[in-house]
């Protein structure tokens, strides 16, 4: 659905990045924003009948992560809102040393498909160091052992993040 900007402008979809290197989103453009740009999630239609089961199980996976799983996000994370018939989550994480919080969400924009947009990004800094590739990766690998088609964010196609933030995998 629709959602208001910190400026009150409505859009669809998710907020997109901008143009530093510590931030992922669906629902950016491929062709302008390709450092930026990855795949949707679709959960398995055979598995899971409706966006709310998805929702569910998407909550279950959340809620299972591991703060400092590859050294980040050690400070925690809180699930703000977890709104299954919007088809919406979203989760605050927060650094161990320094109290950086950073924000995920997930949303379904259309609910005739199965696919499930996703955003991960930092609100402090240029840089990210891998933090947000590495969030995404870890519910992607969880989403994938329930069947999701999750590809999550790929070194050879976000080269460009990777050598801004002097990482060599995520």
């Amino acid at each position: 659905g629709k959602r208001k900007d910190m400026a009150g402008g409505e859009y669809i979809g998710l907020k997109e990045c901008g143009a530093a290197p510590n931030c992922f989103c669906s629902t950016d453009s491929i062709e302008d924003s390709p450092d930026t740009n990855i795949p949707p999630f679709k959960w398995d239609t055979s598995k899971l009948s409706s966006s709310q089961d998805a929702f569910q199980q998407l909550h279950e996976v959340v809620k299972g992560y591991q703060p400092g799983q590859s050294n980040i996000d050690g400070g925690g994370f809180n699930i703000v809102t977890f709104d299954p018939e919007a088809g919406y989550i979203y989760v605050q994480f927060e650094s161990l040393k320094n109290g950086y919080v950073d924000d995920l969400e997930f949303a379904v924009i259309n609910k005739e498909d199965n696919v499930v947009q996703v955003r991960s990004a930092s609100r402090l800094g240029y840089l990210d160091f891998g933090v947000n590739a590495k969030r995404i990766n870890y519910l992607a690998n969880a989403l994938r052992e329930k069947g999701w088609d999750a590809p999550g964010v790929l070194l050879e196609t976000h080269q460009g993040y990777a050598e801004e933030n002097r990482v060599t995998s995520f």
